[in-house]
């Protein structure tokens, strides 16, 4: 018997796709010509916005969050480019967006862990799932400070750089915060007032409450707890659903949030310092296909749909540079590709204290960077033992206090640090991106691990 043949209105989707892929990369490479051509003025201008012209149809295609994203990230590029005066006033749009995520992480938060362990028998399993976290915290973001150490070594991005005469009058920012004691943090974990937890934000201390709530509830009898287990799954219902609503605002808030970054930077900033920028990306690169990848490998994971569910929280966290804003969305994706609710509530909240990859990724290239501009030679050991902190949650700029005392500790001075702040929100934008995909690889990894649900 002959082999059929495919109808061509069978073929018809696959042709549709390899166009808008085609047209996509067009417009892609048109901007980057533009780019390419920044020199002169009116031609590259021309050549720049006819690609983001062609990536504004393909949008339109396509339809879908991550592309509107990916857009609204280099339209707002442009626009802080070539109208700084106007990109510097967007950021209000950014603020707005993240008013609105946080509004809603704290009853997501305590909704979703609360009935996962009350409502669905998950009460001896939480010690465990515990246990696991927390070891695969450790490896993990040990793993990524030493690809920092290496990275940083191989580029010697600090080696021959000029610390400006306008840096080297600034006084360094107080790092009080991260001298705090271990009997600090671990009593700053629990909360003295849920409503103060709420509005601070304190993500893990509304998720330690949660969990003891949880316990409470799971103890009661099943007529006493019954009604309050409704409530909260009603009110976790609805909070993903207003998750939804807001994420329609998402690309509106990430081009805002880049245009005011490259508005009021200027790119001219960002040259004596690109090689650290391209330091801290390549190890970023490095952390995600080294590590990342095996991780999935091993677990049993589908890789290729791993990044696919977690593309949109983190152009999201890339955008706008606030691990916060990705969270609700997150936990939502995670949830759909077959991780347990309950799991990913418990995970991802505590990764935002022990699990943050970008953070500890930058942190040592940031430390040997400084050793390196002060022509200070650290033995291997000497750069071990710097970059051993971590757990920097709940405190604004808690990166940056963590590295003023590092830097104290080992004597190094803090102008190149203060030098780094003029390119830290463009590293930024990866390291809350790299935040948020090993976080929500952690959910799939403890999900996959407890074997609750098959995931992809």
């Amino acid at each position: 018997m002959a082999p059929e043949r495919s109808s061509p209105e069978a073929s018809t989707p696959d042709r549709s796709q390899r166009a808008l892929m085609i047209a996509a990369a067009t417009g892609l490479l048109m901007y980057a010509a533009g780019v390419a051509l920044a020199n002169f003025a009116i031609a590259g201008l021309a050549i720049r916005i006819t690609g983001l012209l062609v990536l504004l149809w393909i949008t339109a295609r396509r339809r879908t969050l991550t592309a509107w994203t990916f857009f609204a990230v280099l339209a707002g590029a442009e626009l802080g480019a070539d109208a700084p005066q106007v990109a510097v006033h967007l950021h209000v749009f950014a603020e707005i967006f993240l008013r609105l995520v946080r509004v809603i992480v704290a009853p997501l938060i305590l909704g979703t862990l609360t009935t996962g362990i009350a409502a669905h028998g998950q009460l001896k399993s939480l010690g465990r799932v515990a246990v696991k976290t927390l070891v695969y915290f450790e490896v993990i973001t040990t793993v990524a400070l030493l690809l920092g150490v290496v990275a940083i070594d191989l580029s010697r991005a600090g080696e021959g750089v000029v610390v400006p005469a306008a840096v080297l009058g600034q006084q360094a920012p107080a790092a009080t915060v991260a001298h705090a004691g271990f009997e600090s943090f671990l009593l700053n974990v629990f909360p003295e007032n849920l409503v103060s937890a709420i509005a601070e934000n304190q993500i893990l201390q509304v998720a330690v409450f949660s969990i003891l709530f949880g316990i409470a509830l799971a103890l009661l009898s099943e007529e006493k707890r019954a009604p309050l287990v409704a409530v909260l799954e009603s009110l976790t219902a609805a909070m993903f659903q207003l998750t939804k609503i807001i994420m329609y605002m998402a690309p509106l808030a990430a081009g805002a949030a880049l245009s005011y970054t490259v508005g009021s930077m200027g790119i001219a900033t960002l040259l004596p310092l690109a090689k650290l920028v391209a330091t801290f990306y390549s190890a970023a690169l490095a952390l995600a296909v080294l590590v990342f990848v095996p991780v999935l490998l091993a677990a049993g994971i589908s890789v290729r749909g791993f990044f696919k569910a977690v593309s949109e929280p983190a152009a999201i966290g890339f955008a706008t540079s606030a691990s916060q804003s990705a969270l609700p969305l997150a936990m939502e994706r995670m949830e759909e590709f077959g991780v347990p609710r309950w799991v990913v509530s418990f995970v991802i909240p505590s990764g935002y204290s022990f699990n943050m990859d970008g953070a500890s990724l930058y942190l040592s290239i940031a430390s040997i960077f400084a050793a390196q501009v002060a022509g200070i030679h650290l033995t291997l050991w000497q750069q071990a033992v710097m970059v051993t902190s971590k757990g920097i949650a709940g405190v604004p700029r808690a990166t940056l206090m963590i590295l003023m005392a590092t830097a104290g500790q080992f004597h190094l001075p803090s102008a190149p640090i203060l030098m780094i702040l003029g390119v830290d929100a463009l590293i930024d934008m990866g390291r809350t991106a790299l935040n948020v995909t090993g976080n929500c690889l952690a959910a799939a990894v403890v999900g996959k691990w407890e074997q609750t649900r098959e995931l992809p």
